[in-house]
């Protein structure tokens, strides 16, 4: 798999930096998202600095704005013409920023902006490219953590949990993952959710109060198994190594009926099975 070209959303930290870290020995092309310029800068400075062979290309964005999604995938489409693999790695825990409930810049409730909406933004818009690469993946890190979507609620103003807001944003990641997967089966784009491992020790996990019960690698090890996995493994959910079941509101027709209802609404202008 030579001279790939992959992007990792949320590239500074955890699962997304352990990712970056291998692939860049390797010597892939890498396209390192990040909300911080100096995080950024720091990465590609270590990783680049080490005479690993690797193209390190940063891109600072803000996944909480649809605007900056949309500006991120303008940004990659100019310099590139293809994209091998997309990570959609970045996400937001269910304890940060804090128990109250948070809206993002374009009013929608914070984890189902970050964790669903911006993902189903980007790579909608980057599909061209990976099209072009194909066979390409999709791999969009999913969570056991999934719970049944309140439609008539989706900014959770009348019952909100940092922890049920988290759950149902994977849930979603999850359906759309399967109905993406559907679409694109012709186009030799394969598509998969996984959840990573549980309890990695990471920020997001100590930012919930709890008490790491596995590694970065354990769940980064898992990820870089399907980065690297061929097209005919496609619409699937995987729990770290093993292939696994989402929730049954994941595979239910109604529910994802409705779900891409609601994204063709909040996402308006992005056509396509898996967002509308």
């Amino acid at each position: 798999m030579p001279d790939r070209t992959i992007l990792i959303t949320g590239s500074t930290a955890g699962v997304g930096r352990y990712l970056a870290e291998r692939l860049a020995a390797r010597g892939e092309n890498l396209l390192l998202h990040g909300r911080d310029q100096g995080k950024l800068d720091r990465l590609v400075g270590e990783l680049g600095g080490g005479g690993l062979g690797a193209r390190l290309v940063p891109y600072v964005a803000d996944l909480a704005s649809l605007d900056d999604v949309r500006a991120l995938a303008e940004r990659v489409a100019k310099d590139h013409d293809r994209l091998d693999v997309l990570v959609n790695n970045a996400g937001i825990g269910s304890g940060n920023p804090g128990p109250d409930r948070h809206l993002s810049a374009d009013g929608n409730e914070l984890r189902f902006a970050v964790n669903y909406l911006a993902p189903v933004l980007l790579t909608r818009l980057l599909l061209p490219l990976l099209k072009a690469a194909a066979p390409a993946r999709i791999v969009n890190e999913g969570s056991l953590g999934q719970d049944s979507i309140d439609f008539d609620d989706l900014r959770m103003d009348r019952r909100y949990n940092g922890t049920l807001a988290y759950c149902r944003s994977k849930l979603a990641l999850a359906a759309w993952s399967f109905d993406l997967a559907e679409e694109l089966r012709g186009d030799r784009v394969a598509v998969n959710c996984i959840h990573p491992a549980t309890f990695m020790d990471t920020d997001m996990v100590r930012d919930a109060g709890v008490t790491p019960w596995s590694t970065v690698e354990d769940g980064g090890d898992a990820v870089l198994r399907l980065v690297d996995e061929g097209p005919a493994v496609t619409g699937r959910f995987f729990d770290g190594r093993s292939e696994s079941r989402a929730h049954a509101d994941a595979y239910d027709d109604t529910v994802r009926r409705r779900l891409r209802e609601a994204t063709a609404e909040l996402l308006p202008g992005i056509r396509g099975q898996g967002a509308g």
